[in-house]
């Protein structure tokens, strides 16, 4: 069950009914979580049962696994078939269960991927997004540095994540990678649209992703101010009010274990 949470700049959501009602006009909806929790699974294939959107971009599949994911889909394929072409065992992402139903929830879409390889990510940690990215990095703002109050927010932001354990000369990397990687999503959930005829298109990522400010949302409306985005933040405690959301959910925490207690100061 979720909860509703105001923050400002935010909508207040006090049901899924109105997370549906404020995405149904979207022309992209970008559905965040907590990656492990079950209840912001749940929640985001409500919210794609009630929109059937013409396509699925997630932040967990990679691009080159599209066209077989879907040739699945098509077949009929078992969520163990599918979960078994991804490697999903092996690429560390939690139980394939909690997007099989997120999959189920809208048989008739198609899906885009987004992840990117961990060579890739570690090469726009060394050199910079933009190299990374290509030659429409500019189109994102690859090209150009981040002002400097935003750098700092954002590297203070990646050693909050990782415990405080990242040596600082890591955290500009760090930064750069999360550009990356929010770019990518950018991307092919335009790409998405675009092959779609300009069809309703959900991305699912971490609601990290789904920051208007600063994430998925901000950098598809540089690329494309004439898109509609609504975002959805899912999270397990209030989030610090520099987040930015059309609607934000709360949901309650799962038991796990510390998350810094195997994080060594090298990990990125």
């Amino acid at each position: 069950m979720a909860c509703a949470l105001l923050l400002p700049g935010a909508a207040v959501s006090s049901s899924l009914g109105d997370v549906v009602a404020g995405a149904k006009d979207a022309d992209i909806v970008v559905l965040g979580e907590v990656h492990d929790n079950p209840a912001h699974h749940d929640n985001q294939a409500a919210i794609v049962q009630a929109l059937q959107p013409e396509a699925l971009v997630f932040e967990m599949i990679p691009q080159s696994a599209e066209d077989e994911v879907n040739a699945l889909r098509e077949s009929g394929a078992e969520p163990e078939a599918i979960a078994a072409a991804l490697h999903w065992r092996d690429n560390g992402w939690p139980d394939f269960a909690f997007y099989a139903e997120i999959l189920a929830a809208a048989p008739k879409a198609r899906i885009f991927g987004a992840e990117q390889s961990r060579a890739d990510v570690k090469r726009a940690m060394i050199e910079g997004a933009a190299g990374v990215f290509g030659p429409d990095a500019a189109t994102y703002g690859l090209d150009k540095p981040l002002a400097p109050a935003e750098q700092q927010r954002r590297e203070a932001e990646q050693a909050e994540a990782h415990c405080g354990k990242l040596p600082p000369e890591m955290l500009p990397g760090m930064v750069e990678a999360q550009r990356l990687r929010d770019a990518e999503l950018a991307d092919a959930a335009l790409w998405a649209r675009t092959m779609t005829g300009d069809g309703q298109v959900v991305v699912i990522a971490g609601s990290g992703h789904a920051d208007r400010k600063h994430g998925v949302p901000a950098l598809i409306v540089a690329a494309a101010p004439d898109v509609k985005v609504f975002s959805l933040g899912q999270f397990e405690s209030p989030p610090e009010a520099s987040g930015d959301f059309d609607a934000v959910l709360i949901s309650p925490a799962v038991p796990r274990g510390d998350p810094c207690a195997g994080l060594t100061p090298a990990e990125p």
